[in-house]
């Protein structure tokens, strides 16, 4: 165990170290690739075999993701088809540690015959692709952290360490924000945290308990269960909220009235709740309720009239938490 302990940190050390080097070759390649991206009228292609095309494809995605319109080309199936993906306004970022794979070989010519522009992610910057690159991105290491020097490790990890710099800074050139991110991710709950509001999710009509000041506690009772709500919106004549009427209010004052039935809501409800509006994120109305130690919140419109209520519950069904 300690053998295979002691080889567990050497590949950690050995990848970390390739990787902080490359902060050294953060230089004016690295500009000038993000400037053919940035001007560029297209998409980015990119693309690259076996160990590196999967590096190549995380990068398309999280260029994707993050506000950089982007495809993955397999290389060998761009020689026999899919070249057609590729106009003379995309950037064409090509990942291979040689930069002489025989399919990348085959389609450098090719893409340079379309006009596309080409950054290069290569460890070997003599390479036929270093040559055919407009920009080259110098991603080399001292040595794999596989003991035979043959299994792609170190490399791949500082392709995808220089892959994701490039990404991350493209973001924050183009000022990619959360709302965007959440954009491109609706299904996850990251979206649902940015973009799902107080009123896709509140409870309206029969589920929104409203009721008058003056109504005895026992009709608002009835209300309340016949909404399966926990509380009721109690508003004054002109249907303005003046306060909630929840369950712990009818607990604290059961255990000293005896005839809570038979009073007004208004001589026992919590005056001036605490409100939301509609178009607040339901990641907002989470934080008040947590905040403040309530389960319900009324959601009103611009004369104070109660147009729905939030239940906790509803937060969580929606899958916010």
């Amino acid at each position: 165990m300690k053998n295979i302990k002691k080889r567990a940190q050497e590949v950690l050390d050995i990848e970390a170290k390739a990787v902080l080097a490359l902060k050294k070759r953060i230089d004016k390649s690295f500009k000038a690739a993000l400037d053919l991206i940035m001007h560029s009228s297209g998409r980015v292609v990119v693309t690259g075999m076996g160990k590196a095309g999967i590096i190549a494809q995380k990068l398309s995605a999280t260029l994707s993701s993050t506000g950089t319109p982007s495809l993955f080309l397999h290389s060998a199936e761009a020689i026999h088809g899919d070249l057609g993906r590729v106009t003379k306004e995309d950037v064409v970022i090509v990942l291979s540690n040689s930069g002489e794979t025989d399919e990348i070989r085959k389609l450098l010519p090719l893409l340079k015959k379309i006009g596309a522009k080409i950054i290069a992610l290569t460890g070997n910057i003599k390479s036929l692709l270093a040559k055919y690159s407009d920009v080259v991105l110098n991603v080399s290491v001292k040595k794999e952290a596989c003991p035979l020097g043959l299994a792609p490790t170190a490399s791949t990890t500082t392709m995808l360490a220089m892959a994701d710099a490039l990404a991350v800074c493209l973001l924050e050139l183009k000022g990619f924000k959360e709302r965007d991110f959440a954009f491109y991710h609706p299904g996850g709950s990251l979206g649902k945290k940015l973009l799902l509001t107080v009123e896709e999710i509140m409870r309206t009509g029969q589920a929104n308990p409203v009721v008058e000041e003056d109504k005895k506690i026992s009709e608002v009772l009835f209300k309340i269960t016949q909404a399966r709500a926990g509380s009721a919106s109690v508003v004054d004549k002109k249907g303005r909220l003046v306060g909630i009427f929840t369950d712990g209010d009818l607990r604290r004052h059961l255990e000293t009235d005896t005839d809570l039935t038979r009073r007004k809501v208004k001589e026992v409800m919590t005056k001036n709740p605490i409100v939301i509006t509609k178009e607040k994120l339901a990641q907002e109305a989470l934080q008040i309720l947590r905040e403040k130690k309530i389960d319900e919140i009324p959601v009103v419109d611009s004369r104070f009239h109660p147009i729905g209520l939030l239940d906790v519950q509803d937060i969580l069904k929606a899958g916010i938490v």
